[in-house]
């Protein structure tokens, strides 16, 4: 697993763009298999049929191979010189270290602001035109779908919230304030 991890890294060193296009490329289609898989299952346990219940998942190939192509197309990409893009401009115009906690919560935050709801916004207007609908249809489901997606794809800050005092908060809180100590001396 090692070797795989190094000639991994070897390969964004030399070949950053074709790299990230493949990995994206693959990592979308397989994300895209398992939230197939994770539905039919939600779907079949929650069926009264207990013959539905062990039925064989069926996975749809072709949505598989759309997705992928997001992922190859779009998110590789473009992925790839929007995070170079917010790298310079984080380093540069906010002077924020790179790797340091504020450097990475910068980084998150406008990921999270301007590049998530755009790439949300394509991805729908993509997988809507690549599986044969029309771009009023399109439109129309962008409208009625994006942004409860937008709000559950952010959820994760709420998530974060409803922790409470949970142990691995602690530990950042401690992570936080050893960085602070180590900036003021």
């Amino acid at each position: 697993m090692l070797k795989l991890w190094r000639w991994y890294q070897n390969c964004l060193a030399v070949h950053p763009v074709k790299t990230q296009v493949v990995s994206s490329g693959f990592l979308w289609g397989l994300g895209d298999i398992g939230a197939q898989a994770v539905t039919q299952r939600t779907l079949r346990h929650q069926s009264q049929d207990k013959k539905e219940e062990n039925k064989e998942i069926n996975i749809d190939w072709r949505r598989v191979a759309t997705t992928s192509m997001f992922g190859f197309a779009v998110v590789g990409p473009v992925g790839h010189y929007w995070y170079e893009y917010l790298d310079r401009i984080i380093r540069v115009r906010l002077k924020l270290q790179p790797k340091s906690m504020k450097f990475v919560m910068a980084k998150v935050a406008a990921d999270g602001l301007i590049f998530g709801p755009l790439d949300l916004l394509v991805f729908f207007s993509y997988m809507g035109l690549a599986s044969g609908r029309s771009i009023s249809q399109v439109k129309e489901d962008v409208k009625r779908d994006f942004l409860p997606a937008l709000i559950v794809d952010s959820s994760f800050l709420s998530w974060i919230e409803q922790q409470g005092d949970a142990p691995w908060k602690q530990w950042f809180k401690s992570f936080l304030s050893l960085e602070n100590k180590k900036r003021q001396s």
